[in-house]
């Protein structure tokens, strides 16, 4: 079952770091709803959305300094990390502060050289260093958080079922060591990992190996997507869109499964919509913790 989650009490300005795609809008138009006049920072050559309606700086994905001289500007007194992020920063893009190289050395070298939970702690550690609280985007719009059980039509059958169990544990597996949320499972055998290149490109794989004649199981298969154990769950938790129903579909699968109350389903009616036209299942899986970080 979903956790109720509260809107936070937050002391000044909410501030928005935007990358790819439309996770931020939603998240600014949730923030707006609850009486706040987001501020959002767009990232250079990752945010893709109009934020023209909005008060925006664009700065550069390790430009510490430029964003922190804004913060102290627009009076801004809590953050929250939204949109996909394509490449990690260089040594080039850092530009840290004076109390980031003096306090926070390790969370520096994690930046440059640890994986993605490790350097989205580094960069909340760096953060929270100059008193900018660090919110979950779930914080400020719950709706987005995935619910337990099927979000249309159909639900999953003994076989999706087995293919859930076999996709869970390699998902799990997988966040274990810092590389991926989802698997994908074909006949209660596991065929893809997802590794750097995201979700969409983990599915692209898996449609050209059907469209080679490799997956031949009689049931259909089915995507997992989970956080990771231990994963800090203030950014980058799981999530589907329209694009991930299509791209399964495409894939051939017959559905998709993503943890209950730990996951993001983004344009929920939209997401709903194109299951039911295509004759996909989307559910939300119940999983025992495994020891996730709020």
């Amino acid at each position: 079952m979903n956790a109720v989650v509260s809107a936070p009490v937050i002391k000044g300005r909410l501030g928005i770091l935007a990358g790819r795609g439309n996770y931020p809008v939603l998240v600014a138009r949730a923030a707006r709803e609850l009486a706040h006049n987001p501020y959002i920072f767009a990232i250079k050559e990752e945010a893709d959305q109009d934020w023209s309606d909005y008060d925006t700086a664009l700065v550069g994905i390790g430009d510490l300094s430029t964003f922190i001289q804004i913060v102290r500007r627009e009076g801004i007194g809590a953050v929250v990390m939204a949109g996909g992020i394509s490449r990690r920063p260089g040594i080039r893009d850092i530009r840290p502060t004076w109390t980031a190289l003096k306090s926070a050395p390790k969370a520096l070298r994690a930046l440059l050289s640890g994986g993605d939970d490790r350097i989205l702690r580094a960069a909340m550690q760096m953060l929270e260093r100059h008193d900018i609280r660090v919110l979950g985007a779930h914080e400020i719009a719950p709706d987005l958080l995935g619910q337990s059980g099927p979000l249309g039509d159909r639900c999953p059958d003994q076989s999706d079922r087995a293919d859930i169990a076999a996709a869970t544990q390699a998902a799990i597996a997988l966040g274990r060591l810092d590389v991926g949320q989802g698997a994908v499972a074909v006949g209660g055998r596991v065929v893809a990992l997802e590794g750097l290149e995201g979700t969409d490109a983990m599915l692209s794989r898996v449609a050209g190996l059907r469209a080679d004649g490799r997956l031949r199981a009689r049931s259909r298969g089915v995507l997992v997507k989970l956080c990771k154990p231990g994963q800090e769950l203030r950014a980058d938790l799981p999530a589907i869109g329209p694009a991930t129903v299509r791209n399964a579909q495409a894939a051939g699968l017959s559905g998709i499964g993503i943890e209950a109350g730990r996951s993001l389903v983004l344009d929920r009616a939209e997401v709903i919509a194109e299951a039911n036209r295509l004759g996909l299942f989307v559910t939300g899986l119940d999983l025992p913790s495994t020891g996730n970080s709020a």
